[in-house]
């Protein structure tokens, strides 16, 4: 296979699967990691994936970037369903649970419907929807509508978090640097979500491994203020390697 052909091999397995994997395409295609390596570094030189450890994600437009709930929907739909179906184990009958805004919860908003005992906190009007007609119990935080995500923000959503208190946070991010912390786009969520974090007496991170290695505008929280992360099998070794050496709680699905 000639150089010019197996990088456009990789950028056809980025735009499938949403990330690509050195050992994975060095086995594909019977060659060296050095070269695969090398290959990734051109295409990230040429603005068309963007390098992380032991591999490479699709391009990004920068720490601004924030795609509709619906373009994400789209993206790691099984991953996201068995990280959904994982955190769902951790509830328990009784408890006060609070989701934020994004795909993986309300998967997990989908995979809670079925309880009988149960008080769902949310900022997200489509994860309100999702509980509609079941036993659950919801209470909506109100606020400013962010209509690419159906989420609430502001000062609205944060002062009627500040007045409640949760058992458990599930916490979609769009970026999870292990050294920097989860972050976001917008600057309004993450102030949300930091009080979110204030009020869960357990805090989850439900996200799939190709949230790793980036960064978003605006800082939420140190990884140090989370508990558990819920995460698929191809999170990058070293951000998996940090995290238990963190002490943090790892569930790989």
């Amino acid at each position: 296979m000639l150089n010019e052909e197996r990088r456009r091999a990789i950028r056809e397995i980025i735009e499938r699967n949403g990330r690509v994997l050195v050992t994975e395409v060095a086995r594909q295609f019977q060659t060296s990691e050095v070269t695969v390596r090398k290959d990734l570094d051109i295409l990230q030189s040429q603005g068309l994936v963007h390098r992380t450890h032991g591999g490479a994600l699709p391009a990004r437009e920068g720490a601004l970037e924030d795609p509709a709930l619906r373009e994400k929907e789209k993206l790691h739909r099984a991953e996201k369903l068995r990280i959904a179906e994982s955190a769902a184990q951790l509830v328990k009958e009784e408890q006060v649970v609070i989701l934020d805004s994004g795909t993986t919860t309300t998967g997990i908003a989908r995979a809670l419907r079925n309880f009988h005992n149960l008080t769902i906190i949310t900022n997200a009007i489509n994860i309100a929807a999702e509980l509609s007609g079941t036993p659950v119990e919801v209470i909506l935080t109100g606020g400013a509508l962010r209509k690419n995500s159906f989420s609430l923000v502001g000062p609205i959503a944060e002062e009627t978090l500040q007045r409640l208190n949760a058992d458990i946070l599930f916490l979609g991010v769009d970026g999870f640097d292990v050294y920097y912390g989860l972050s976001t786009p917008n600057l309004l969520e993450a102030k949300v979500n930091r009080v979110m974090i204030e009020i869960a007496k357990r805090a989850v991170a439900v996200c799939d491994s190709s949230k790793f290695g980036r960064r978003s505008l605006s800082l939420i929280a140190p990884t140090k203020a989370l508990h558990e992360v819920i995460t698929d099998r191809n999170i990058p070794k070293p951000d998996l390697r940090e995290l238990r050496k963190m002490g943090m709680e790892v569930t790989l699905v």
